[in-house]
C-alpha cells in the first residue's frame, strides 16, 4: 500500500524543522537565542483576552454558521471599507482557521489539474505547497535585490501563459519585507486586467509596515477587485497566532465555493476565537493603541538589526514591512566551521544553531538559496547578543 501521490509531491517545512530543533535545545536546558521566529513576540491585549472570557461567559460555545459569524464578517467588512478603501458584505467573506487555511481554500475553490500560479521569488515557503495540494503548478518569477526583490509588471506579463490561472502577490512580503508602492501595485494590476487572471493577494502583515501607506491591489478598480481574493488574519496584527482566525474576501461566487467545501471539512472556526476576533475589530481605540505600540517597537528593533548586521559587514535585504531581514550568505557558503563544511544555507543555519546557539531559517525553501531570514521578533537585549554570536561564528568560519 502507498500514500497518495499529492502527498508524496509535498515538501516538509524547513521553517519547522530549525523551529523544532530549537525549542528541544530550549527543553534540554540550553540557552538558545531564536530569530526564526514567525510571530510577535507580544500577548494578545487584554481586552481581546477579556473577550474570549466573555465569550465564555456568554455561552458562545455552539457551531457557528460554517464561514464565519455575521457579526465577524461585518466587522471584517467595516475594516475593509475603512483600511483599504474596499466596499464588501458578508457574504463576500469567508472566516477559516488561520490565514493559510484561507490561502488552502482559495486554491482549492479557484484551480483546475493543470493551472498555473505565478509566483514571485522570493516566496513564504508554504505558497508553492498550498499550490500543489489543489492540483495547480507554481510558476516562480526571480526578483532581484536591485529590483529590492519585487516583481515588476514587465516580468509578470512575461510569465503569463494560457494555462495561468491567478499571480499570487504577498504585500508586505515574507521573508524580504519588500512593500509595494501604490504605483507599482497599479502596474501589476494593468497586467492582471489584460489577461483576466485572479490575483490571490496575502496581506496578513498590512499593519506592520514603516515606510509607506498599505494599498490593496484590489482597490485598483472594481473588475480587478472582482478578480482578486484578499488575504488577511488576526495573528500578526493582534499577535492572536493561536487563535487561528484568518479570512478571504472575493467575489460572491468564490466564497460561496470556500464556504460549502469549509462545511464538509473543518467548518466554523473556534466560537470564542470568532467573537474576541470580533472584539479586537471593533475596539479600534484600543485596537490601534497597541498596533501603534508594536509597530514602533519593531521598528526599533528593525532598525537595530541593521546597524547591528552592517558593523559585522554581511549584505542584507533593507525591510520596509513585516519583522524578518534576508542576509546574504553566499560568501560563505564553502567554507568550513572547525571541518564541518558549509555547504549550504540550511547547513549554514544547522552548524550555527548548534555551535553558537543562534537560530535562523534558511532560505532555500523560500527560493533564496543564498540567503537566511532573521526575525526580529525578538527583544533588544536578545538582537544584541544573538547578533554578537552571529558574528563571532562567521569570523570563525575558513576556507
Amino acid at each position: 500500500m502507498e500514500i497518495a501521490k499529492r502527498a508524496k509531491q509535498i515538501s516538509p517545512s524547513l521553517t519547522l524543522e530549525i523551529t523544532a530543533r530549537a525549542k528541544k535545545m530550549k527543553a534540554d536546558g540550553i540557552h538558545v537565542i531564536s530569530f526564526a521566529a514567525g510571530e510577535p513576540d507580544f500577548n494578545t491585549p487584554e481586552y481581546i483576552i477579556e473577550a474570549g472570557r466573555k465569550a465564555l461567559d456568554m455561552g458562545l460555545t455552539k457551531y457557528t454558521p460554517a464561514s464565519g459569524t455575521l457579526q465577524l464578517k461585518t466587522a471584517i467588512c467595516e475594516k475593509l471599507k475603512n483600511d483599504n478603501a474596499l466596499d464588501y458584505t458578508p457574504a463576500n467573506i469567508v472566516v477559516s482557521n488561520g490565514a493559510k487555511h484561507s490561502l488552502f481554500n482559495t486554491f482549492m475553490a479557484i484551480l483546475n489539474p493543470g493551472d498555473e500560479v505565478i509566483i514571485p521569488s522570493p516566496y513564504w515557503l508554504s505558497y508553492p505547497e498550498l499550490v500543489k495540494m489543489a492540483g495547480g503548478v507554481p510558476v516562480f518569477v526571480e526578483t532581484t535585490a536591485d529590483e529590492k526583490f519585487k516583481i515588476t509588471a514587465e516580468k509578470l506579463e512575461k510569465a503569463v501563459t494560457p494555462k495561468t490561472k491567478a499571480f499570487l502577490i504577498n504585500n508586505p512580503n515574507n521573508p524580504t519585507g519588500a512593500v509595494y508602492t501604490h504605483r507599482e501595485l497599479n502596474a501589476l494590476a494593468a497586467v492582471v486586467e489584460k489577461y483576466n487572471i485572479y490575483v490571490v493577494s496575502d496581506e496578513i502583515y498590512e499593519k506592520l509596515n514603516y515606510e509607506h501607506r498599505h494599498h490593496s491591489i484590489a482597490a485598483y478598480s472594481d473588475t480587478l477587485k472582482d478578480l482578486t481574493i484578499v488575504i488577511n488574519g488576526m495573528s500578526k496584527t493582534y499577535s492572536m497566532t493561536g487563535w487561528r482566525v484568518g479570512y478571504a474576501a472575493a467575489n460572491e461566487q468564490i466564497a460561496s465555493a470556500i464556504g460549502s467545501m469549509q462545511s464538509h471539512s473543518t467548518s466554523n472556526v473556534n466560537s470564542i476565537a470568532q467573537y474576541a476576533s470580533y472584539v479586537a475589530l471593533s475596539d479600534r481605540l484600543h485596537g490601534d493603541s497597541f498596533l501603534e505600540d508594536m509597530r514602533a517597537t519593531f521598528d526599533a528593533r528593525r532598525a537595530l538589526m541593521m546597524l547591528r548586521l552592517s558593523r559585522i559587514g554581511v549584505p542584507y535585504i533593507e525591510p520596509k514591512g513585516a519583522f524578518y531581514i534576508m542576509v546574504s550568505i553566499k560568501q560563505f557558503i564553502g567554507k568550513y566551521f572547525e571541518g564541518q563544511p558549509i555547504r549550504s544555507a540550511y547547513d549554514f543555519a544547522t552548524v550555527l544553531l548548534e555551535r553558537a546557539q543562534v537560530a535562523i531559517i534558511p532560505c532555500e525553501g523560500f527560493g533564496a538559496p543564498d540567503y537566511v531570514r532573521l526575525s526580529y521578533a525578538a527583544s533588544e537585549k536578545d538582537i544584541e547578543r544573538g547578533l554578537d554570536a552571529f558574528g563571532g561564528f562567521l569570523q570563525q568560519l575558513h576556507d
